[in-house]
């Protein structure tokens, strides 16, 4: 289980996702995540496993999608799992990068006390 040792408040979160909007300040953040994006990558796959979010319920809506007989229906269906697919994987990525964010804090705590 992770263990959140911050949970700020609505204003905190809104301010800092505002000063996201700048893009030195992302481009940094962006930069730590290329960084580390191996490494992350097998976090986040093994996150989605473990949660059962690309088990077999996605392998049947994926080939309910891939062969539905209306060419527009077929499309929208696509669409729609890809999308979703979108969703899942940026809300386990925040919290696979909301764990690391507190793993490291933790660890630089640690490491100060030494």
């Amino acid at each position: 289980m992770v263990r959140l040792s911050l949970v700020p408040s609505d204003e905190q979160l809104n301010a800092a996702i505002e000063r996201l909007i700048d893009a030195e300040r992302f481009a940094e953040a962006e930069q730590i995540v290329a960084r580390a994006a191996p490494q992350l990558q097998k976090v986040l796959a093994a996150a989605l496993a473990e949660g059962g979010w690309f088990g077999e319920s996605h392998e049947a809506e994926a080939l309910k999608a891939a062969t539905a007989p209306d060419p527009d229906e077929r499309v929208a269906a696509v669409r729609s799992l890809l999308a979703e697919e979108a969703r899942i994987g940026m809300m386990v990525g925040v919290a696979v990068g909301w764990a690391l964010h507190g793993e490291m804090t933790d660890t630089q705590k640690t490491e100060g006390e030494g």
